[in-house]
């Protein structure tokens, strides 16, 4: 049986991280030094994984987080689908005292299983899921693809993993992430299975 490896990392860490700003999917923002040496490390890592394409968001960090693999000459295909989730009025700005109160609230009731809650202005992570489907239907529907690479968002990445692994999205905090982590799946045609959870093997000392 022929077996999809599915290579799904977070993009490297960006100033933004670092300073508590919430990014989102409307502030392109670019890696730190930090973020660029966490893509160097993971292209050390990996450069020898015959990559058949590489898939990101339309966001410039999630490419600089693989630049190593697109200057070897990989296709590449950036999908705005696996753009981070929009946190409307809050992108751009500090999380304080006073608004953390609203953003766990929002946060609890997705634990709750109220996923079409959204932040004013923002995406709920029932719509984020409807717009990743036709990636994830692109994905599986190019068996010749044996081996991809997949760079994506924290947030976005959680509803991903809930939709390729049919948990409920109430659930997505159950998959933790951080700056340049990797989640490995095989996908055997009918089912997606989780063979690497949250590695950092490749970041050695250098973990945010």
């Amino acid at each position: 049986m022929s077996v999809k490896k599915i290579y799904l990392i977070r993009h490297g860490q960006t100033d933004f991280n670092v300073q508590g700003i919430v990014q989102g999917s409307g502030v392109d923002s670019d890696l730190n030094a930090a973020g660029r040496r966490q893509a160097t490390q993971f292209f050390a890592a990996y450069q020898h994984v015959p990559f058949a394409k590489v898939y990101t968001s339309g966001l410039r960090r999630t490419h600089q987080s693989v630049q190593g693999f697109l200057e070897l000459g990989l296709p590449h295909e950036q999908h705005p689908g696996l753009n981070e989730i929009s946190w409307g009025v809050r992108e751009g700005t500090r999380i304080t005292p006073e608004e953390d109160e609203e953003y766990h609230y929002v946060l609890q009731q997705w634990r709750l299983g109220n996923t079409s809650l959204a932040m004013l202005g923002g995406e709920s992570p029932d719509e984020v899921a409807a717009r990743q489907r036709p990636v994830i239907d692109l994905l599986v529907s190019r068996p010749e693809e044996e081996t991809v690479l997949v760079c994506m968002h924290g947030r976005a990445m959680r509803v991903l993993l809930c939709q390729l692994l049919g948990y409920p999205l109430s659930q997505m905090d159950s998959f933790e992430h951080h700056n340049l982590c990797l989640y490995k799946l095989h996908y055997t045609g009918s089912l997606f299975t989780v063979r690497s959870f949250l590695d950092l093997r490749h970041l050695q000392e250098t973990r945010f």
